[in-house]
C-alpha cells in the first residue's frame, strides 16, 4: 500500500494548517448541534478517498440518501470530533476515540470547518480526518479498502461506499472505471438563504466490490438493506447520488486541501455561520426542537434584513 502521493501530502498539510474563523456552534443549544466526519485515506495511487454512506430508508431523517458520518452532539460538553467519531462509529463502525484500531491504523484529526445550517435547523460542523494506514515508527503497512472498510459493520446506513475526494473540484470522473465520466456533476442555482445558491449534484459509481453493507443487525436493518439492493437491481443504479448539504461540504474541503477552486460554478463562502448568528438574534433555533421544523423563505428573508 503505497503512502500518500505528494499532490495528497500537500492537501493534508493544507487541512492540518487550516484555522476556521469563529463558529457559533459553541452558542447554539444542544438540540441544534450535530457534527459529520470527513474520513479521508489513500489508495493504491496515494489518492485520497472520502468515505460517505447510503442512510436507510427507515430512518426518520435524510432517508435514503448519501451522507457523511455523523449525527447530533449527546452533550454540551462533546466536541464536534467526538460527536462525529461516536457517531462514525454507530453508523459504520469505525472504532471510537476510546477504542483501538487494528494496526498499522490511526486516526487523525485535522481540522474543522465553518458549521453548515440544515433546513431542519441544525447547525451541523464538519470535522476532517486522515485515516492512517502506514506506520512510521515499524514499517507496518495496509490497505484500507482491503484490510479495514470492507470489515466496518454498518450498523445504521444502507451501505457504506467511498468517492475520489479531489474529483469533488471535477465535471468530470474517473475515466477508468467503465462509465461515462460525462455523468459525473451536475448543478443548478437556486434561492436559499435569500441568496443564489449553487446546489451541486455528484453521481458517484457503484463498485459492488467496493460497497460496504451490513453484516448483521436487526430485522430492520436487514429490510434497509434489501429496499436499497432492489432499488439498485430494478432501476439499474451505477451510481450513488451525493448533493446538498454533503456536496457542498466536500466541495468546500477539497476547495482547502488542494488550493485550487472547482471547475463548476460555486458560491464563494465557506458554511453558514453569519447566517447562524442573524437566526439567533431572531430567537430561532431554540433550546426545545420540533419534529417538522423548517427554515422558510420568510425565515431567511427576515433573517438577511439583520445587521
Amino acid at each position: 500500500m503505497p503512502r500518500l502521493n505528494p499532490t495528497s501530502q500537500k492537501a493534508i498539510e493544507r487541512l492540518r494548517s487550516y484555522t476556521p474563523p469563529p463558529t457559533s456552534y459553541d452558542s447554539v443549544p444542544l438540540s441544534r448541534r450535530a457534527a459529520v466526519l470527513v474520513l479521508l485515506y489513500a489508495d493504491r495511487k496515494g489518492e485520497l478517498r472520502a468515505v460517505l454512506t447510503m442512510r436507510a430508508m427507515t430512518l426518520s431523517s435524510y432517508a435514503g440518501q448519501a451522507a457523511l458520518p455523523g449525527g447530533r452532539a449527546d452533550s454540551l460538553e462533546e466536541t464536534p470530533f467526538q460527536t462525529a467519531r461516536r457517531e462514525a462509529n454507530e453508523e459504520i463502525g469505525l472504532p471510537d476515540l476510546n477504542e483501538q484500531l487494528p494496526r498499522p491504523f490511526t486516526v487523525e484529526h485535522l481540522c474543522e470547518f465553518p458549521a453548515n445550517l440544515a433546513r431542519t435547523e441544525l447547525v451541523v460542523r464538519p470535522c476532517v480526518a486522515l485515516l492512517h494506514s502506514f506506520d512510521e515508527t515499524t514499517g507496518e503497512n495496509a490497505d484500507p479498502e482491503v484490510s479495514l472498510i470492507p470489515r466496518l459493520d454498518a450498523r445504521e446506513v444502507a451501505a457504506v461506499f467511498t468517492a475520489p475526494f479531489r474529483h469533488f473540484l471535477r465535471m468530470k470522473d474517473e475515466e477508468d472505471w467503465g462509465g461515462d465520466p460525462e455523468d459525473w456533476y451536475k448543478g443548478a442555482w437556486t434561492e436559499w438563504h435569500q441568496s443564489t445558491w449553487r446546489m451541486h449534484q455528484f453521481f458517484v459509481p457503484v463498485r459492488p466490490k467496493e460497497v460496504v453493507k451490513p453484516k448483521t443487525g436487526s430485522e430492520e436493518q436487514r429490510q434497509a438493506v434489501s429496499q436499497l439492493e432492489e432499488q439498485e437491481k430494478s432501476s439499474k443504479v451505477t451510481r450513488y447520488r451525493v448533493f446538498g448539504m454533503t456536496a457542498r461540504m466536500l466541495v468546500d474541503v477539497a476547495r482547502v486541501a488542494y488550493a485550487e477552486e472547482p471547475e463548476f460554478e460555486h458560491n464563494s463562502h465557506f458554511g453558514d455561520e453569519e447566517m447562524i448568528e442573524q437566526l439567533r438574534k431572531m430567537g430561532r433555533l431554540s433550546p426545545i426542537r420540533r419534529r417538522g421544523d423548517r427554515l422558510t423563505r420568510e425565515d431567511m428573508e427576515t433573517a438577511a434584513k439583520l445587521s
